[in-house]
């Protein structure tokens, strides 16, 4: 199992250097990873950050962590658009970049912008594009949702096949979307910090996602929860977590106490 940190940068945590500062302590305590929450929270009364704009500041200041998203509600964007983003942060940060990807999971931030919250087709549509332009070749596409017309991407990311597509979210059609590709991410706790997803029920989610997988080739399933400094996650890893990704938000204390968290190290697989 590796570790990380999955950080909400929504209100106090919303200002970018915060963001930046809790990286450079994750990656000096061992942490192997960075990803931060991806909403336009200010469709709702919150402040909030662009996630690619503090991941390319925190790229910068670390070398060693992967950086990305739990989640991309990937809707939101064009699909060249957000192709281009990440390839782009990809090179900036060496190949350390990890896209989540979901549906988005507040109906507000696309009514309140005269969108209605997209169905499962769009993204997967959108997925398939932003693939596409990854891979280098000219892609000529023409779907339900999306059409482009013989264009090549011509800065590539750095990571081949592409960069890692970490598909979000715990329903049927969710699991189905994470087995095409690369990982799962799964939210373990709840808003009381307590976990909320068993080893056991984990488990029987891993083996529905495995069932649908078309290769053998390497899966990740990213696990976000809580725990105490020292303590066990073992159970979470026999039931098939390769990523343990710590949460930190806002409800879990001050700035000051998440980075005590963060300075305490990983949780223990033993």
């Amino acid at each position: 199992m590796r570790y990380g940190i999955d950080v909400a940068i929504l209100g106090d945590l919303a200002e970018p250097a915060r963001l930046v500062s809790l990286a450079r302590e994750a990656e000096a305590a061992g942490w192997d990873a960075v990803v931060v929450w991806d909403h336009l929270a200010f469709a709702w009364g919150t402040p909030s950050a662009d996630p690619w704009v503090v991941l390319a500041a925190a790229a910068q200041e670390t070398s060693r962590i992967r950086l990305g998203t739990a989640v991309t509600a990937v809707a939101r964007h064009r699909p060249e658009t957000l192709a281009h983003t990440v390839a782009t942060f990809d090179r900036l940060s060496g190949g350390r970049a990890i896209l989540g990807a979901g549906l988005g999971g507040v109906t507000a931030e696309f009514t309140a912008f005269g969108s209605p919250r997209p169905r499962g087709s769009v993204l997967d549509e959108a997925l398939d594009v932003i693939s596409s332009l990854w891979s280098g070749a000219e892609v000529r596409h023409r779907g339900a949702h999306y059409t482009v017309d013989g264009v090549r991407l011509l800065s590539l990311p750095l990571q081949r096949p592409r960069v890692p597509v970490w598909v979000g979210g715990s329903a049927p059609g969710a699991l189905r979307r994470a087995a095409r590709w690369d990982g799962w991410i799964v939210g373990g706790d709840d808003q009381e910090c307590r976990m909320t997803l068993s080893p056991e029920a984990l488990a029987v989610q891993v083996g529905e996602v495995l069932q649908h997988r078309p290769s053998d080739a390497d899966f990740d399933v990213a696990l976000i929860g809580v725990s105490e400094p020292g303590s066990s996650v073992k159970a979470y890893a026999d039931a098939g977590a390769t990523w343990w990704l710590e949460h930190l938000h806002g409800y879990r204390g001050s700035t000051e106490q998440l980075v005590q968290r963060i300075k305490a190290g990983p949780p223990r697989e033993t």
